[in-house]
This record gives C-alpha cells, structure tokens and sequence, in this order.
C-alpha cells in the first residue's frame, strides 16, 4: 500500500473502504487518512484543495453506501476525533464531531441532562448525526443543538460557526447535505436538573428496545428509508411480503423491515439494487415514493 510523502498527514493508498462502513461494503479509498485531530484534519483539506481533488466525509459509516468501485481523491475518517465537555448546571454539551452519539447520550444521562435519550441505539457520530438530523423514537438532532463549528473546503480553512437556526432542518435533513461543510464539532444545549438515574434508566431502556426490535446482529445502516409521515417504511414493506427478499447477499431483514442486512457476502451493488426493487414495489403497489437516508457514495447521480 503506497503511503503520502509527508509522513504528518498520514496519508495512504488504496485502502478499503468495507472496514469503515456499518454494511461491511465498498470499495478503495484512492487516498484516505484518519486526522488524529483538528490540525491535522484542516491541514488534509488543504492537501487536498490544493490539488483539486474530491474530498469526503466518513465517520462510523453507518447510513452510508460506498460503491464497489471506491472512491476517487481523499476520503477522510474522522472517527478518532472525538470528546466532548459537558456543564450539568447549564445543560451546555460541546462534542467533537467523531464523537459516537450513543457514547455522548450515555454520559449526558449520567451528568442528569434531558435531551438525548433518544441517541442512544443511533450508531452514529456526533457529526453525522447533525448532518442528517438523525432521531429516533420521537427525538432528533435539531431538536438540541445550538449550533455547529464548521470549515468550508473549497475556500477559507479558518473555522467558523453555524446556529441551528441557519441549518435549514427539517426531517432527516439539513442545508449541509448540499453544501461542502466538514462538522468539527457540535453544541448542544440540554435540558439540566434531571435526576441523574432516572435519565440513565430512560435511556437505557431506549436502547433495549431498538436492540430487541432491529437486526443488529448483522452488518446493515439502520433504516433504509425515510417514513412517509404518517405511515412508516417498515409497515409498508412489511405489509407486501417483502421481509427476507434477496439479491446476492443483501437482504430485507426479516427482523425489521426498513433494514437491509449484509448476510456475509454483499456487494455495494446488491444492496443497491435491493433498495431499487423495494421502492418499485411499494410505489407500484401503493403510489408512495420511499425516499432513502442512505447516502450513496460513488455511484452515479440517478435523481436520489
């Protein structure tokens, strides 16, 4: 595996991507590096501006599709980076942005702050999470946060500061789906004065519920797709007998419908084609259009 030429950046050749996705699919990363910290990270941007080449954004990997093929220029993992300082009086959570969700859910539970009992079985980062306004069971991402500190590749490598409210949120989504922001970290402000093991207990609970419910015994991204307010994905899958369809080694969870699983041997390309069959179904059989959460990397733009 050939590595960069300056050693500081940590930069290499050719790795595979599978290792840093929750569906264990996907091909190589032409350059990939995993910043240690903020430095190093905004340093890797500007290596990357400075030879014009493409530039994302990884974190647990979970909702997340890589094609088979990988991906061309620098592919950054910012799963080390992580951390965060909470102040129990004022509810005020700073979290750096490879922070796991359900790490921080779990220690802002302890500290008696209200707000993110939710996060806990999201398997996720804090970055990811404010990106896709990820949520679950009633709770979301934009819900909580008071703003995010953020770096724009494309031109100045000074850091600066985003309020919620200029997010555009809305659900499973915000204005940087669409925009070339890298999240360094997240603020978020909670709700103080809770006791402490009540808090714990809810969100525990939370978590044994999805974990008794969801196949997370095998590879997949979580939901598949977006509900279709009022109704939900799984039920409309569900209800046309859908669970346990294949295509190689994709598979409709027969656990949960709105997840697709990796039974041991799927390609990128198996998954998404079973996603493709599923929405045709559903639309012929009921006029819904499903709309995915997953982001697909790699593939060719096809409108979704």
């Amino acid at each position: 595996m050939e590595t960069s030429p300056d050693p500081s950046l940590a930069l290499r050749r050719g790795v595979a991507l599978q290792d840093f996705t929750t569906w264990r699919v996907g091909g190589a990363a032409e350059w990939f590096a995993e910043p240690a910290d903020t430095h190093q990270l905004l340093a890797l941007v500007r290596w990357a501006r400075e030879r014009q080449l493409p530039l994302r954004v990884i974190g647990a990997g979970s909702n997340l599709l890589i094609a088979d093929r990988g991906l061309p220029g620098l592919t950054l993992c910012n799963r080390r980076l992580q951390g965060s300082q909470v102040d129990g009086e004022s509810g005020v959570v700073e979290a750096e942005a490879g922070e796991p969700i359900p790490t921080l859910a779990r220690k802002v539970a302890r500290a008696g702050l209200h707000g993110l009992e939710w996060a806990v079985g999201i398997p996720g980062t804090v970055g990811g999470a404010a990106v896709m306004n990820a949520g679950a069971q009633g709770g979301c991402t934009a819900e909580w946060l008071d703003s995010l500190l953020v770096v724009d590749p494309d031109g100045s490598a000074d850091p600066f500061r985003i309020p919620s409210s200029d997010l555009d949120f809305s659900y499973r989504h915000s204005r940087l789906q669409h925009e070339p922001l890298l999240v360094l970290s997240a603020r978020f402000l909670l709700e103080p004065g809770h006791d402490a093991a009540a808090v714990t207990a809810r969100t525990s609970a939370n978590l044994h519920s999805r974990t008794s419910t969801q196949p997370y015994q095998q590879p997949s991204c979580g939901s598949v797709f977006r509900n279709p307010e009022p109704d939900k994905a799984g039920r409309l899958i569900e209800t046309l007998g859908l669970k346990g369809t294949r295509i190689g080694g994709a598979e409709v969870s027969p656990i949960h419908a709105n997840f697709i699983v990796n039974t041991g041997n799927a390609t990128a390309a198996d998954i998404d084609a079973l996603i493709n069959l599923v929405r045709q179904r559903v639309l012929e059989a009921t006029g819904i259009a499903l709309h995915p959460e997953v982001k697909r990397l790699g593939f060719p733009p096809d409108g979704d």
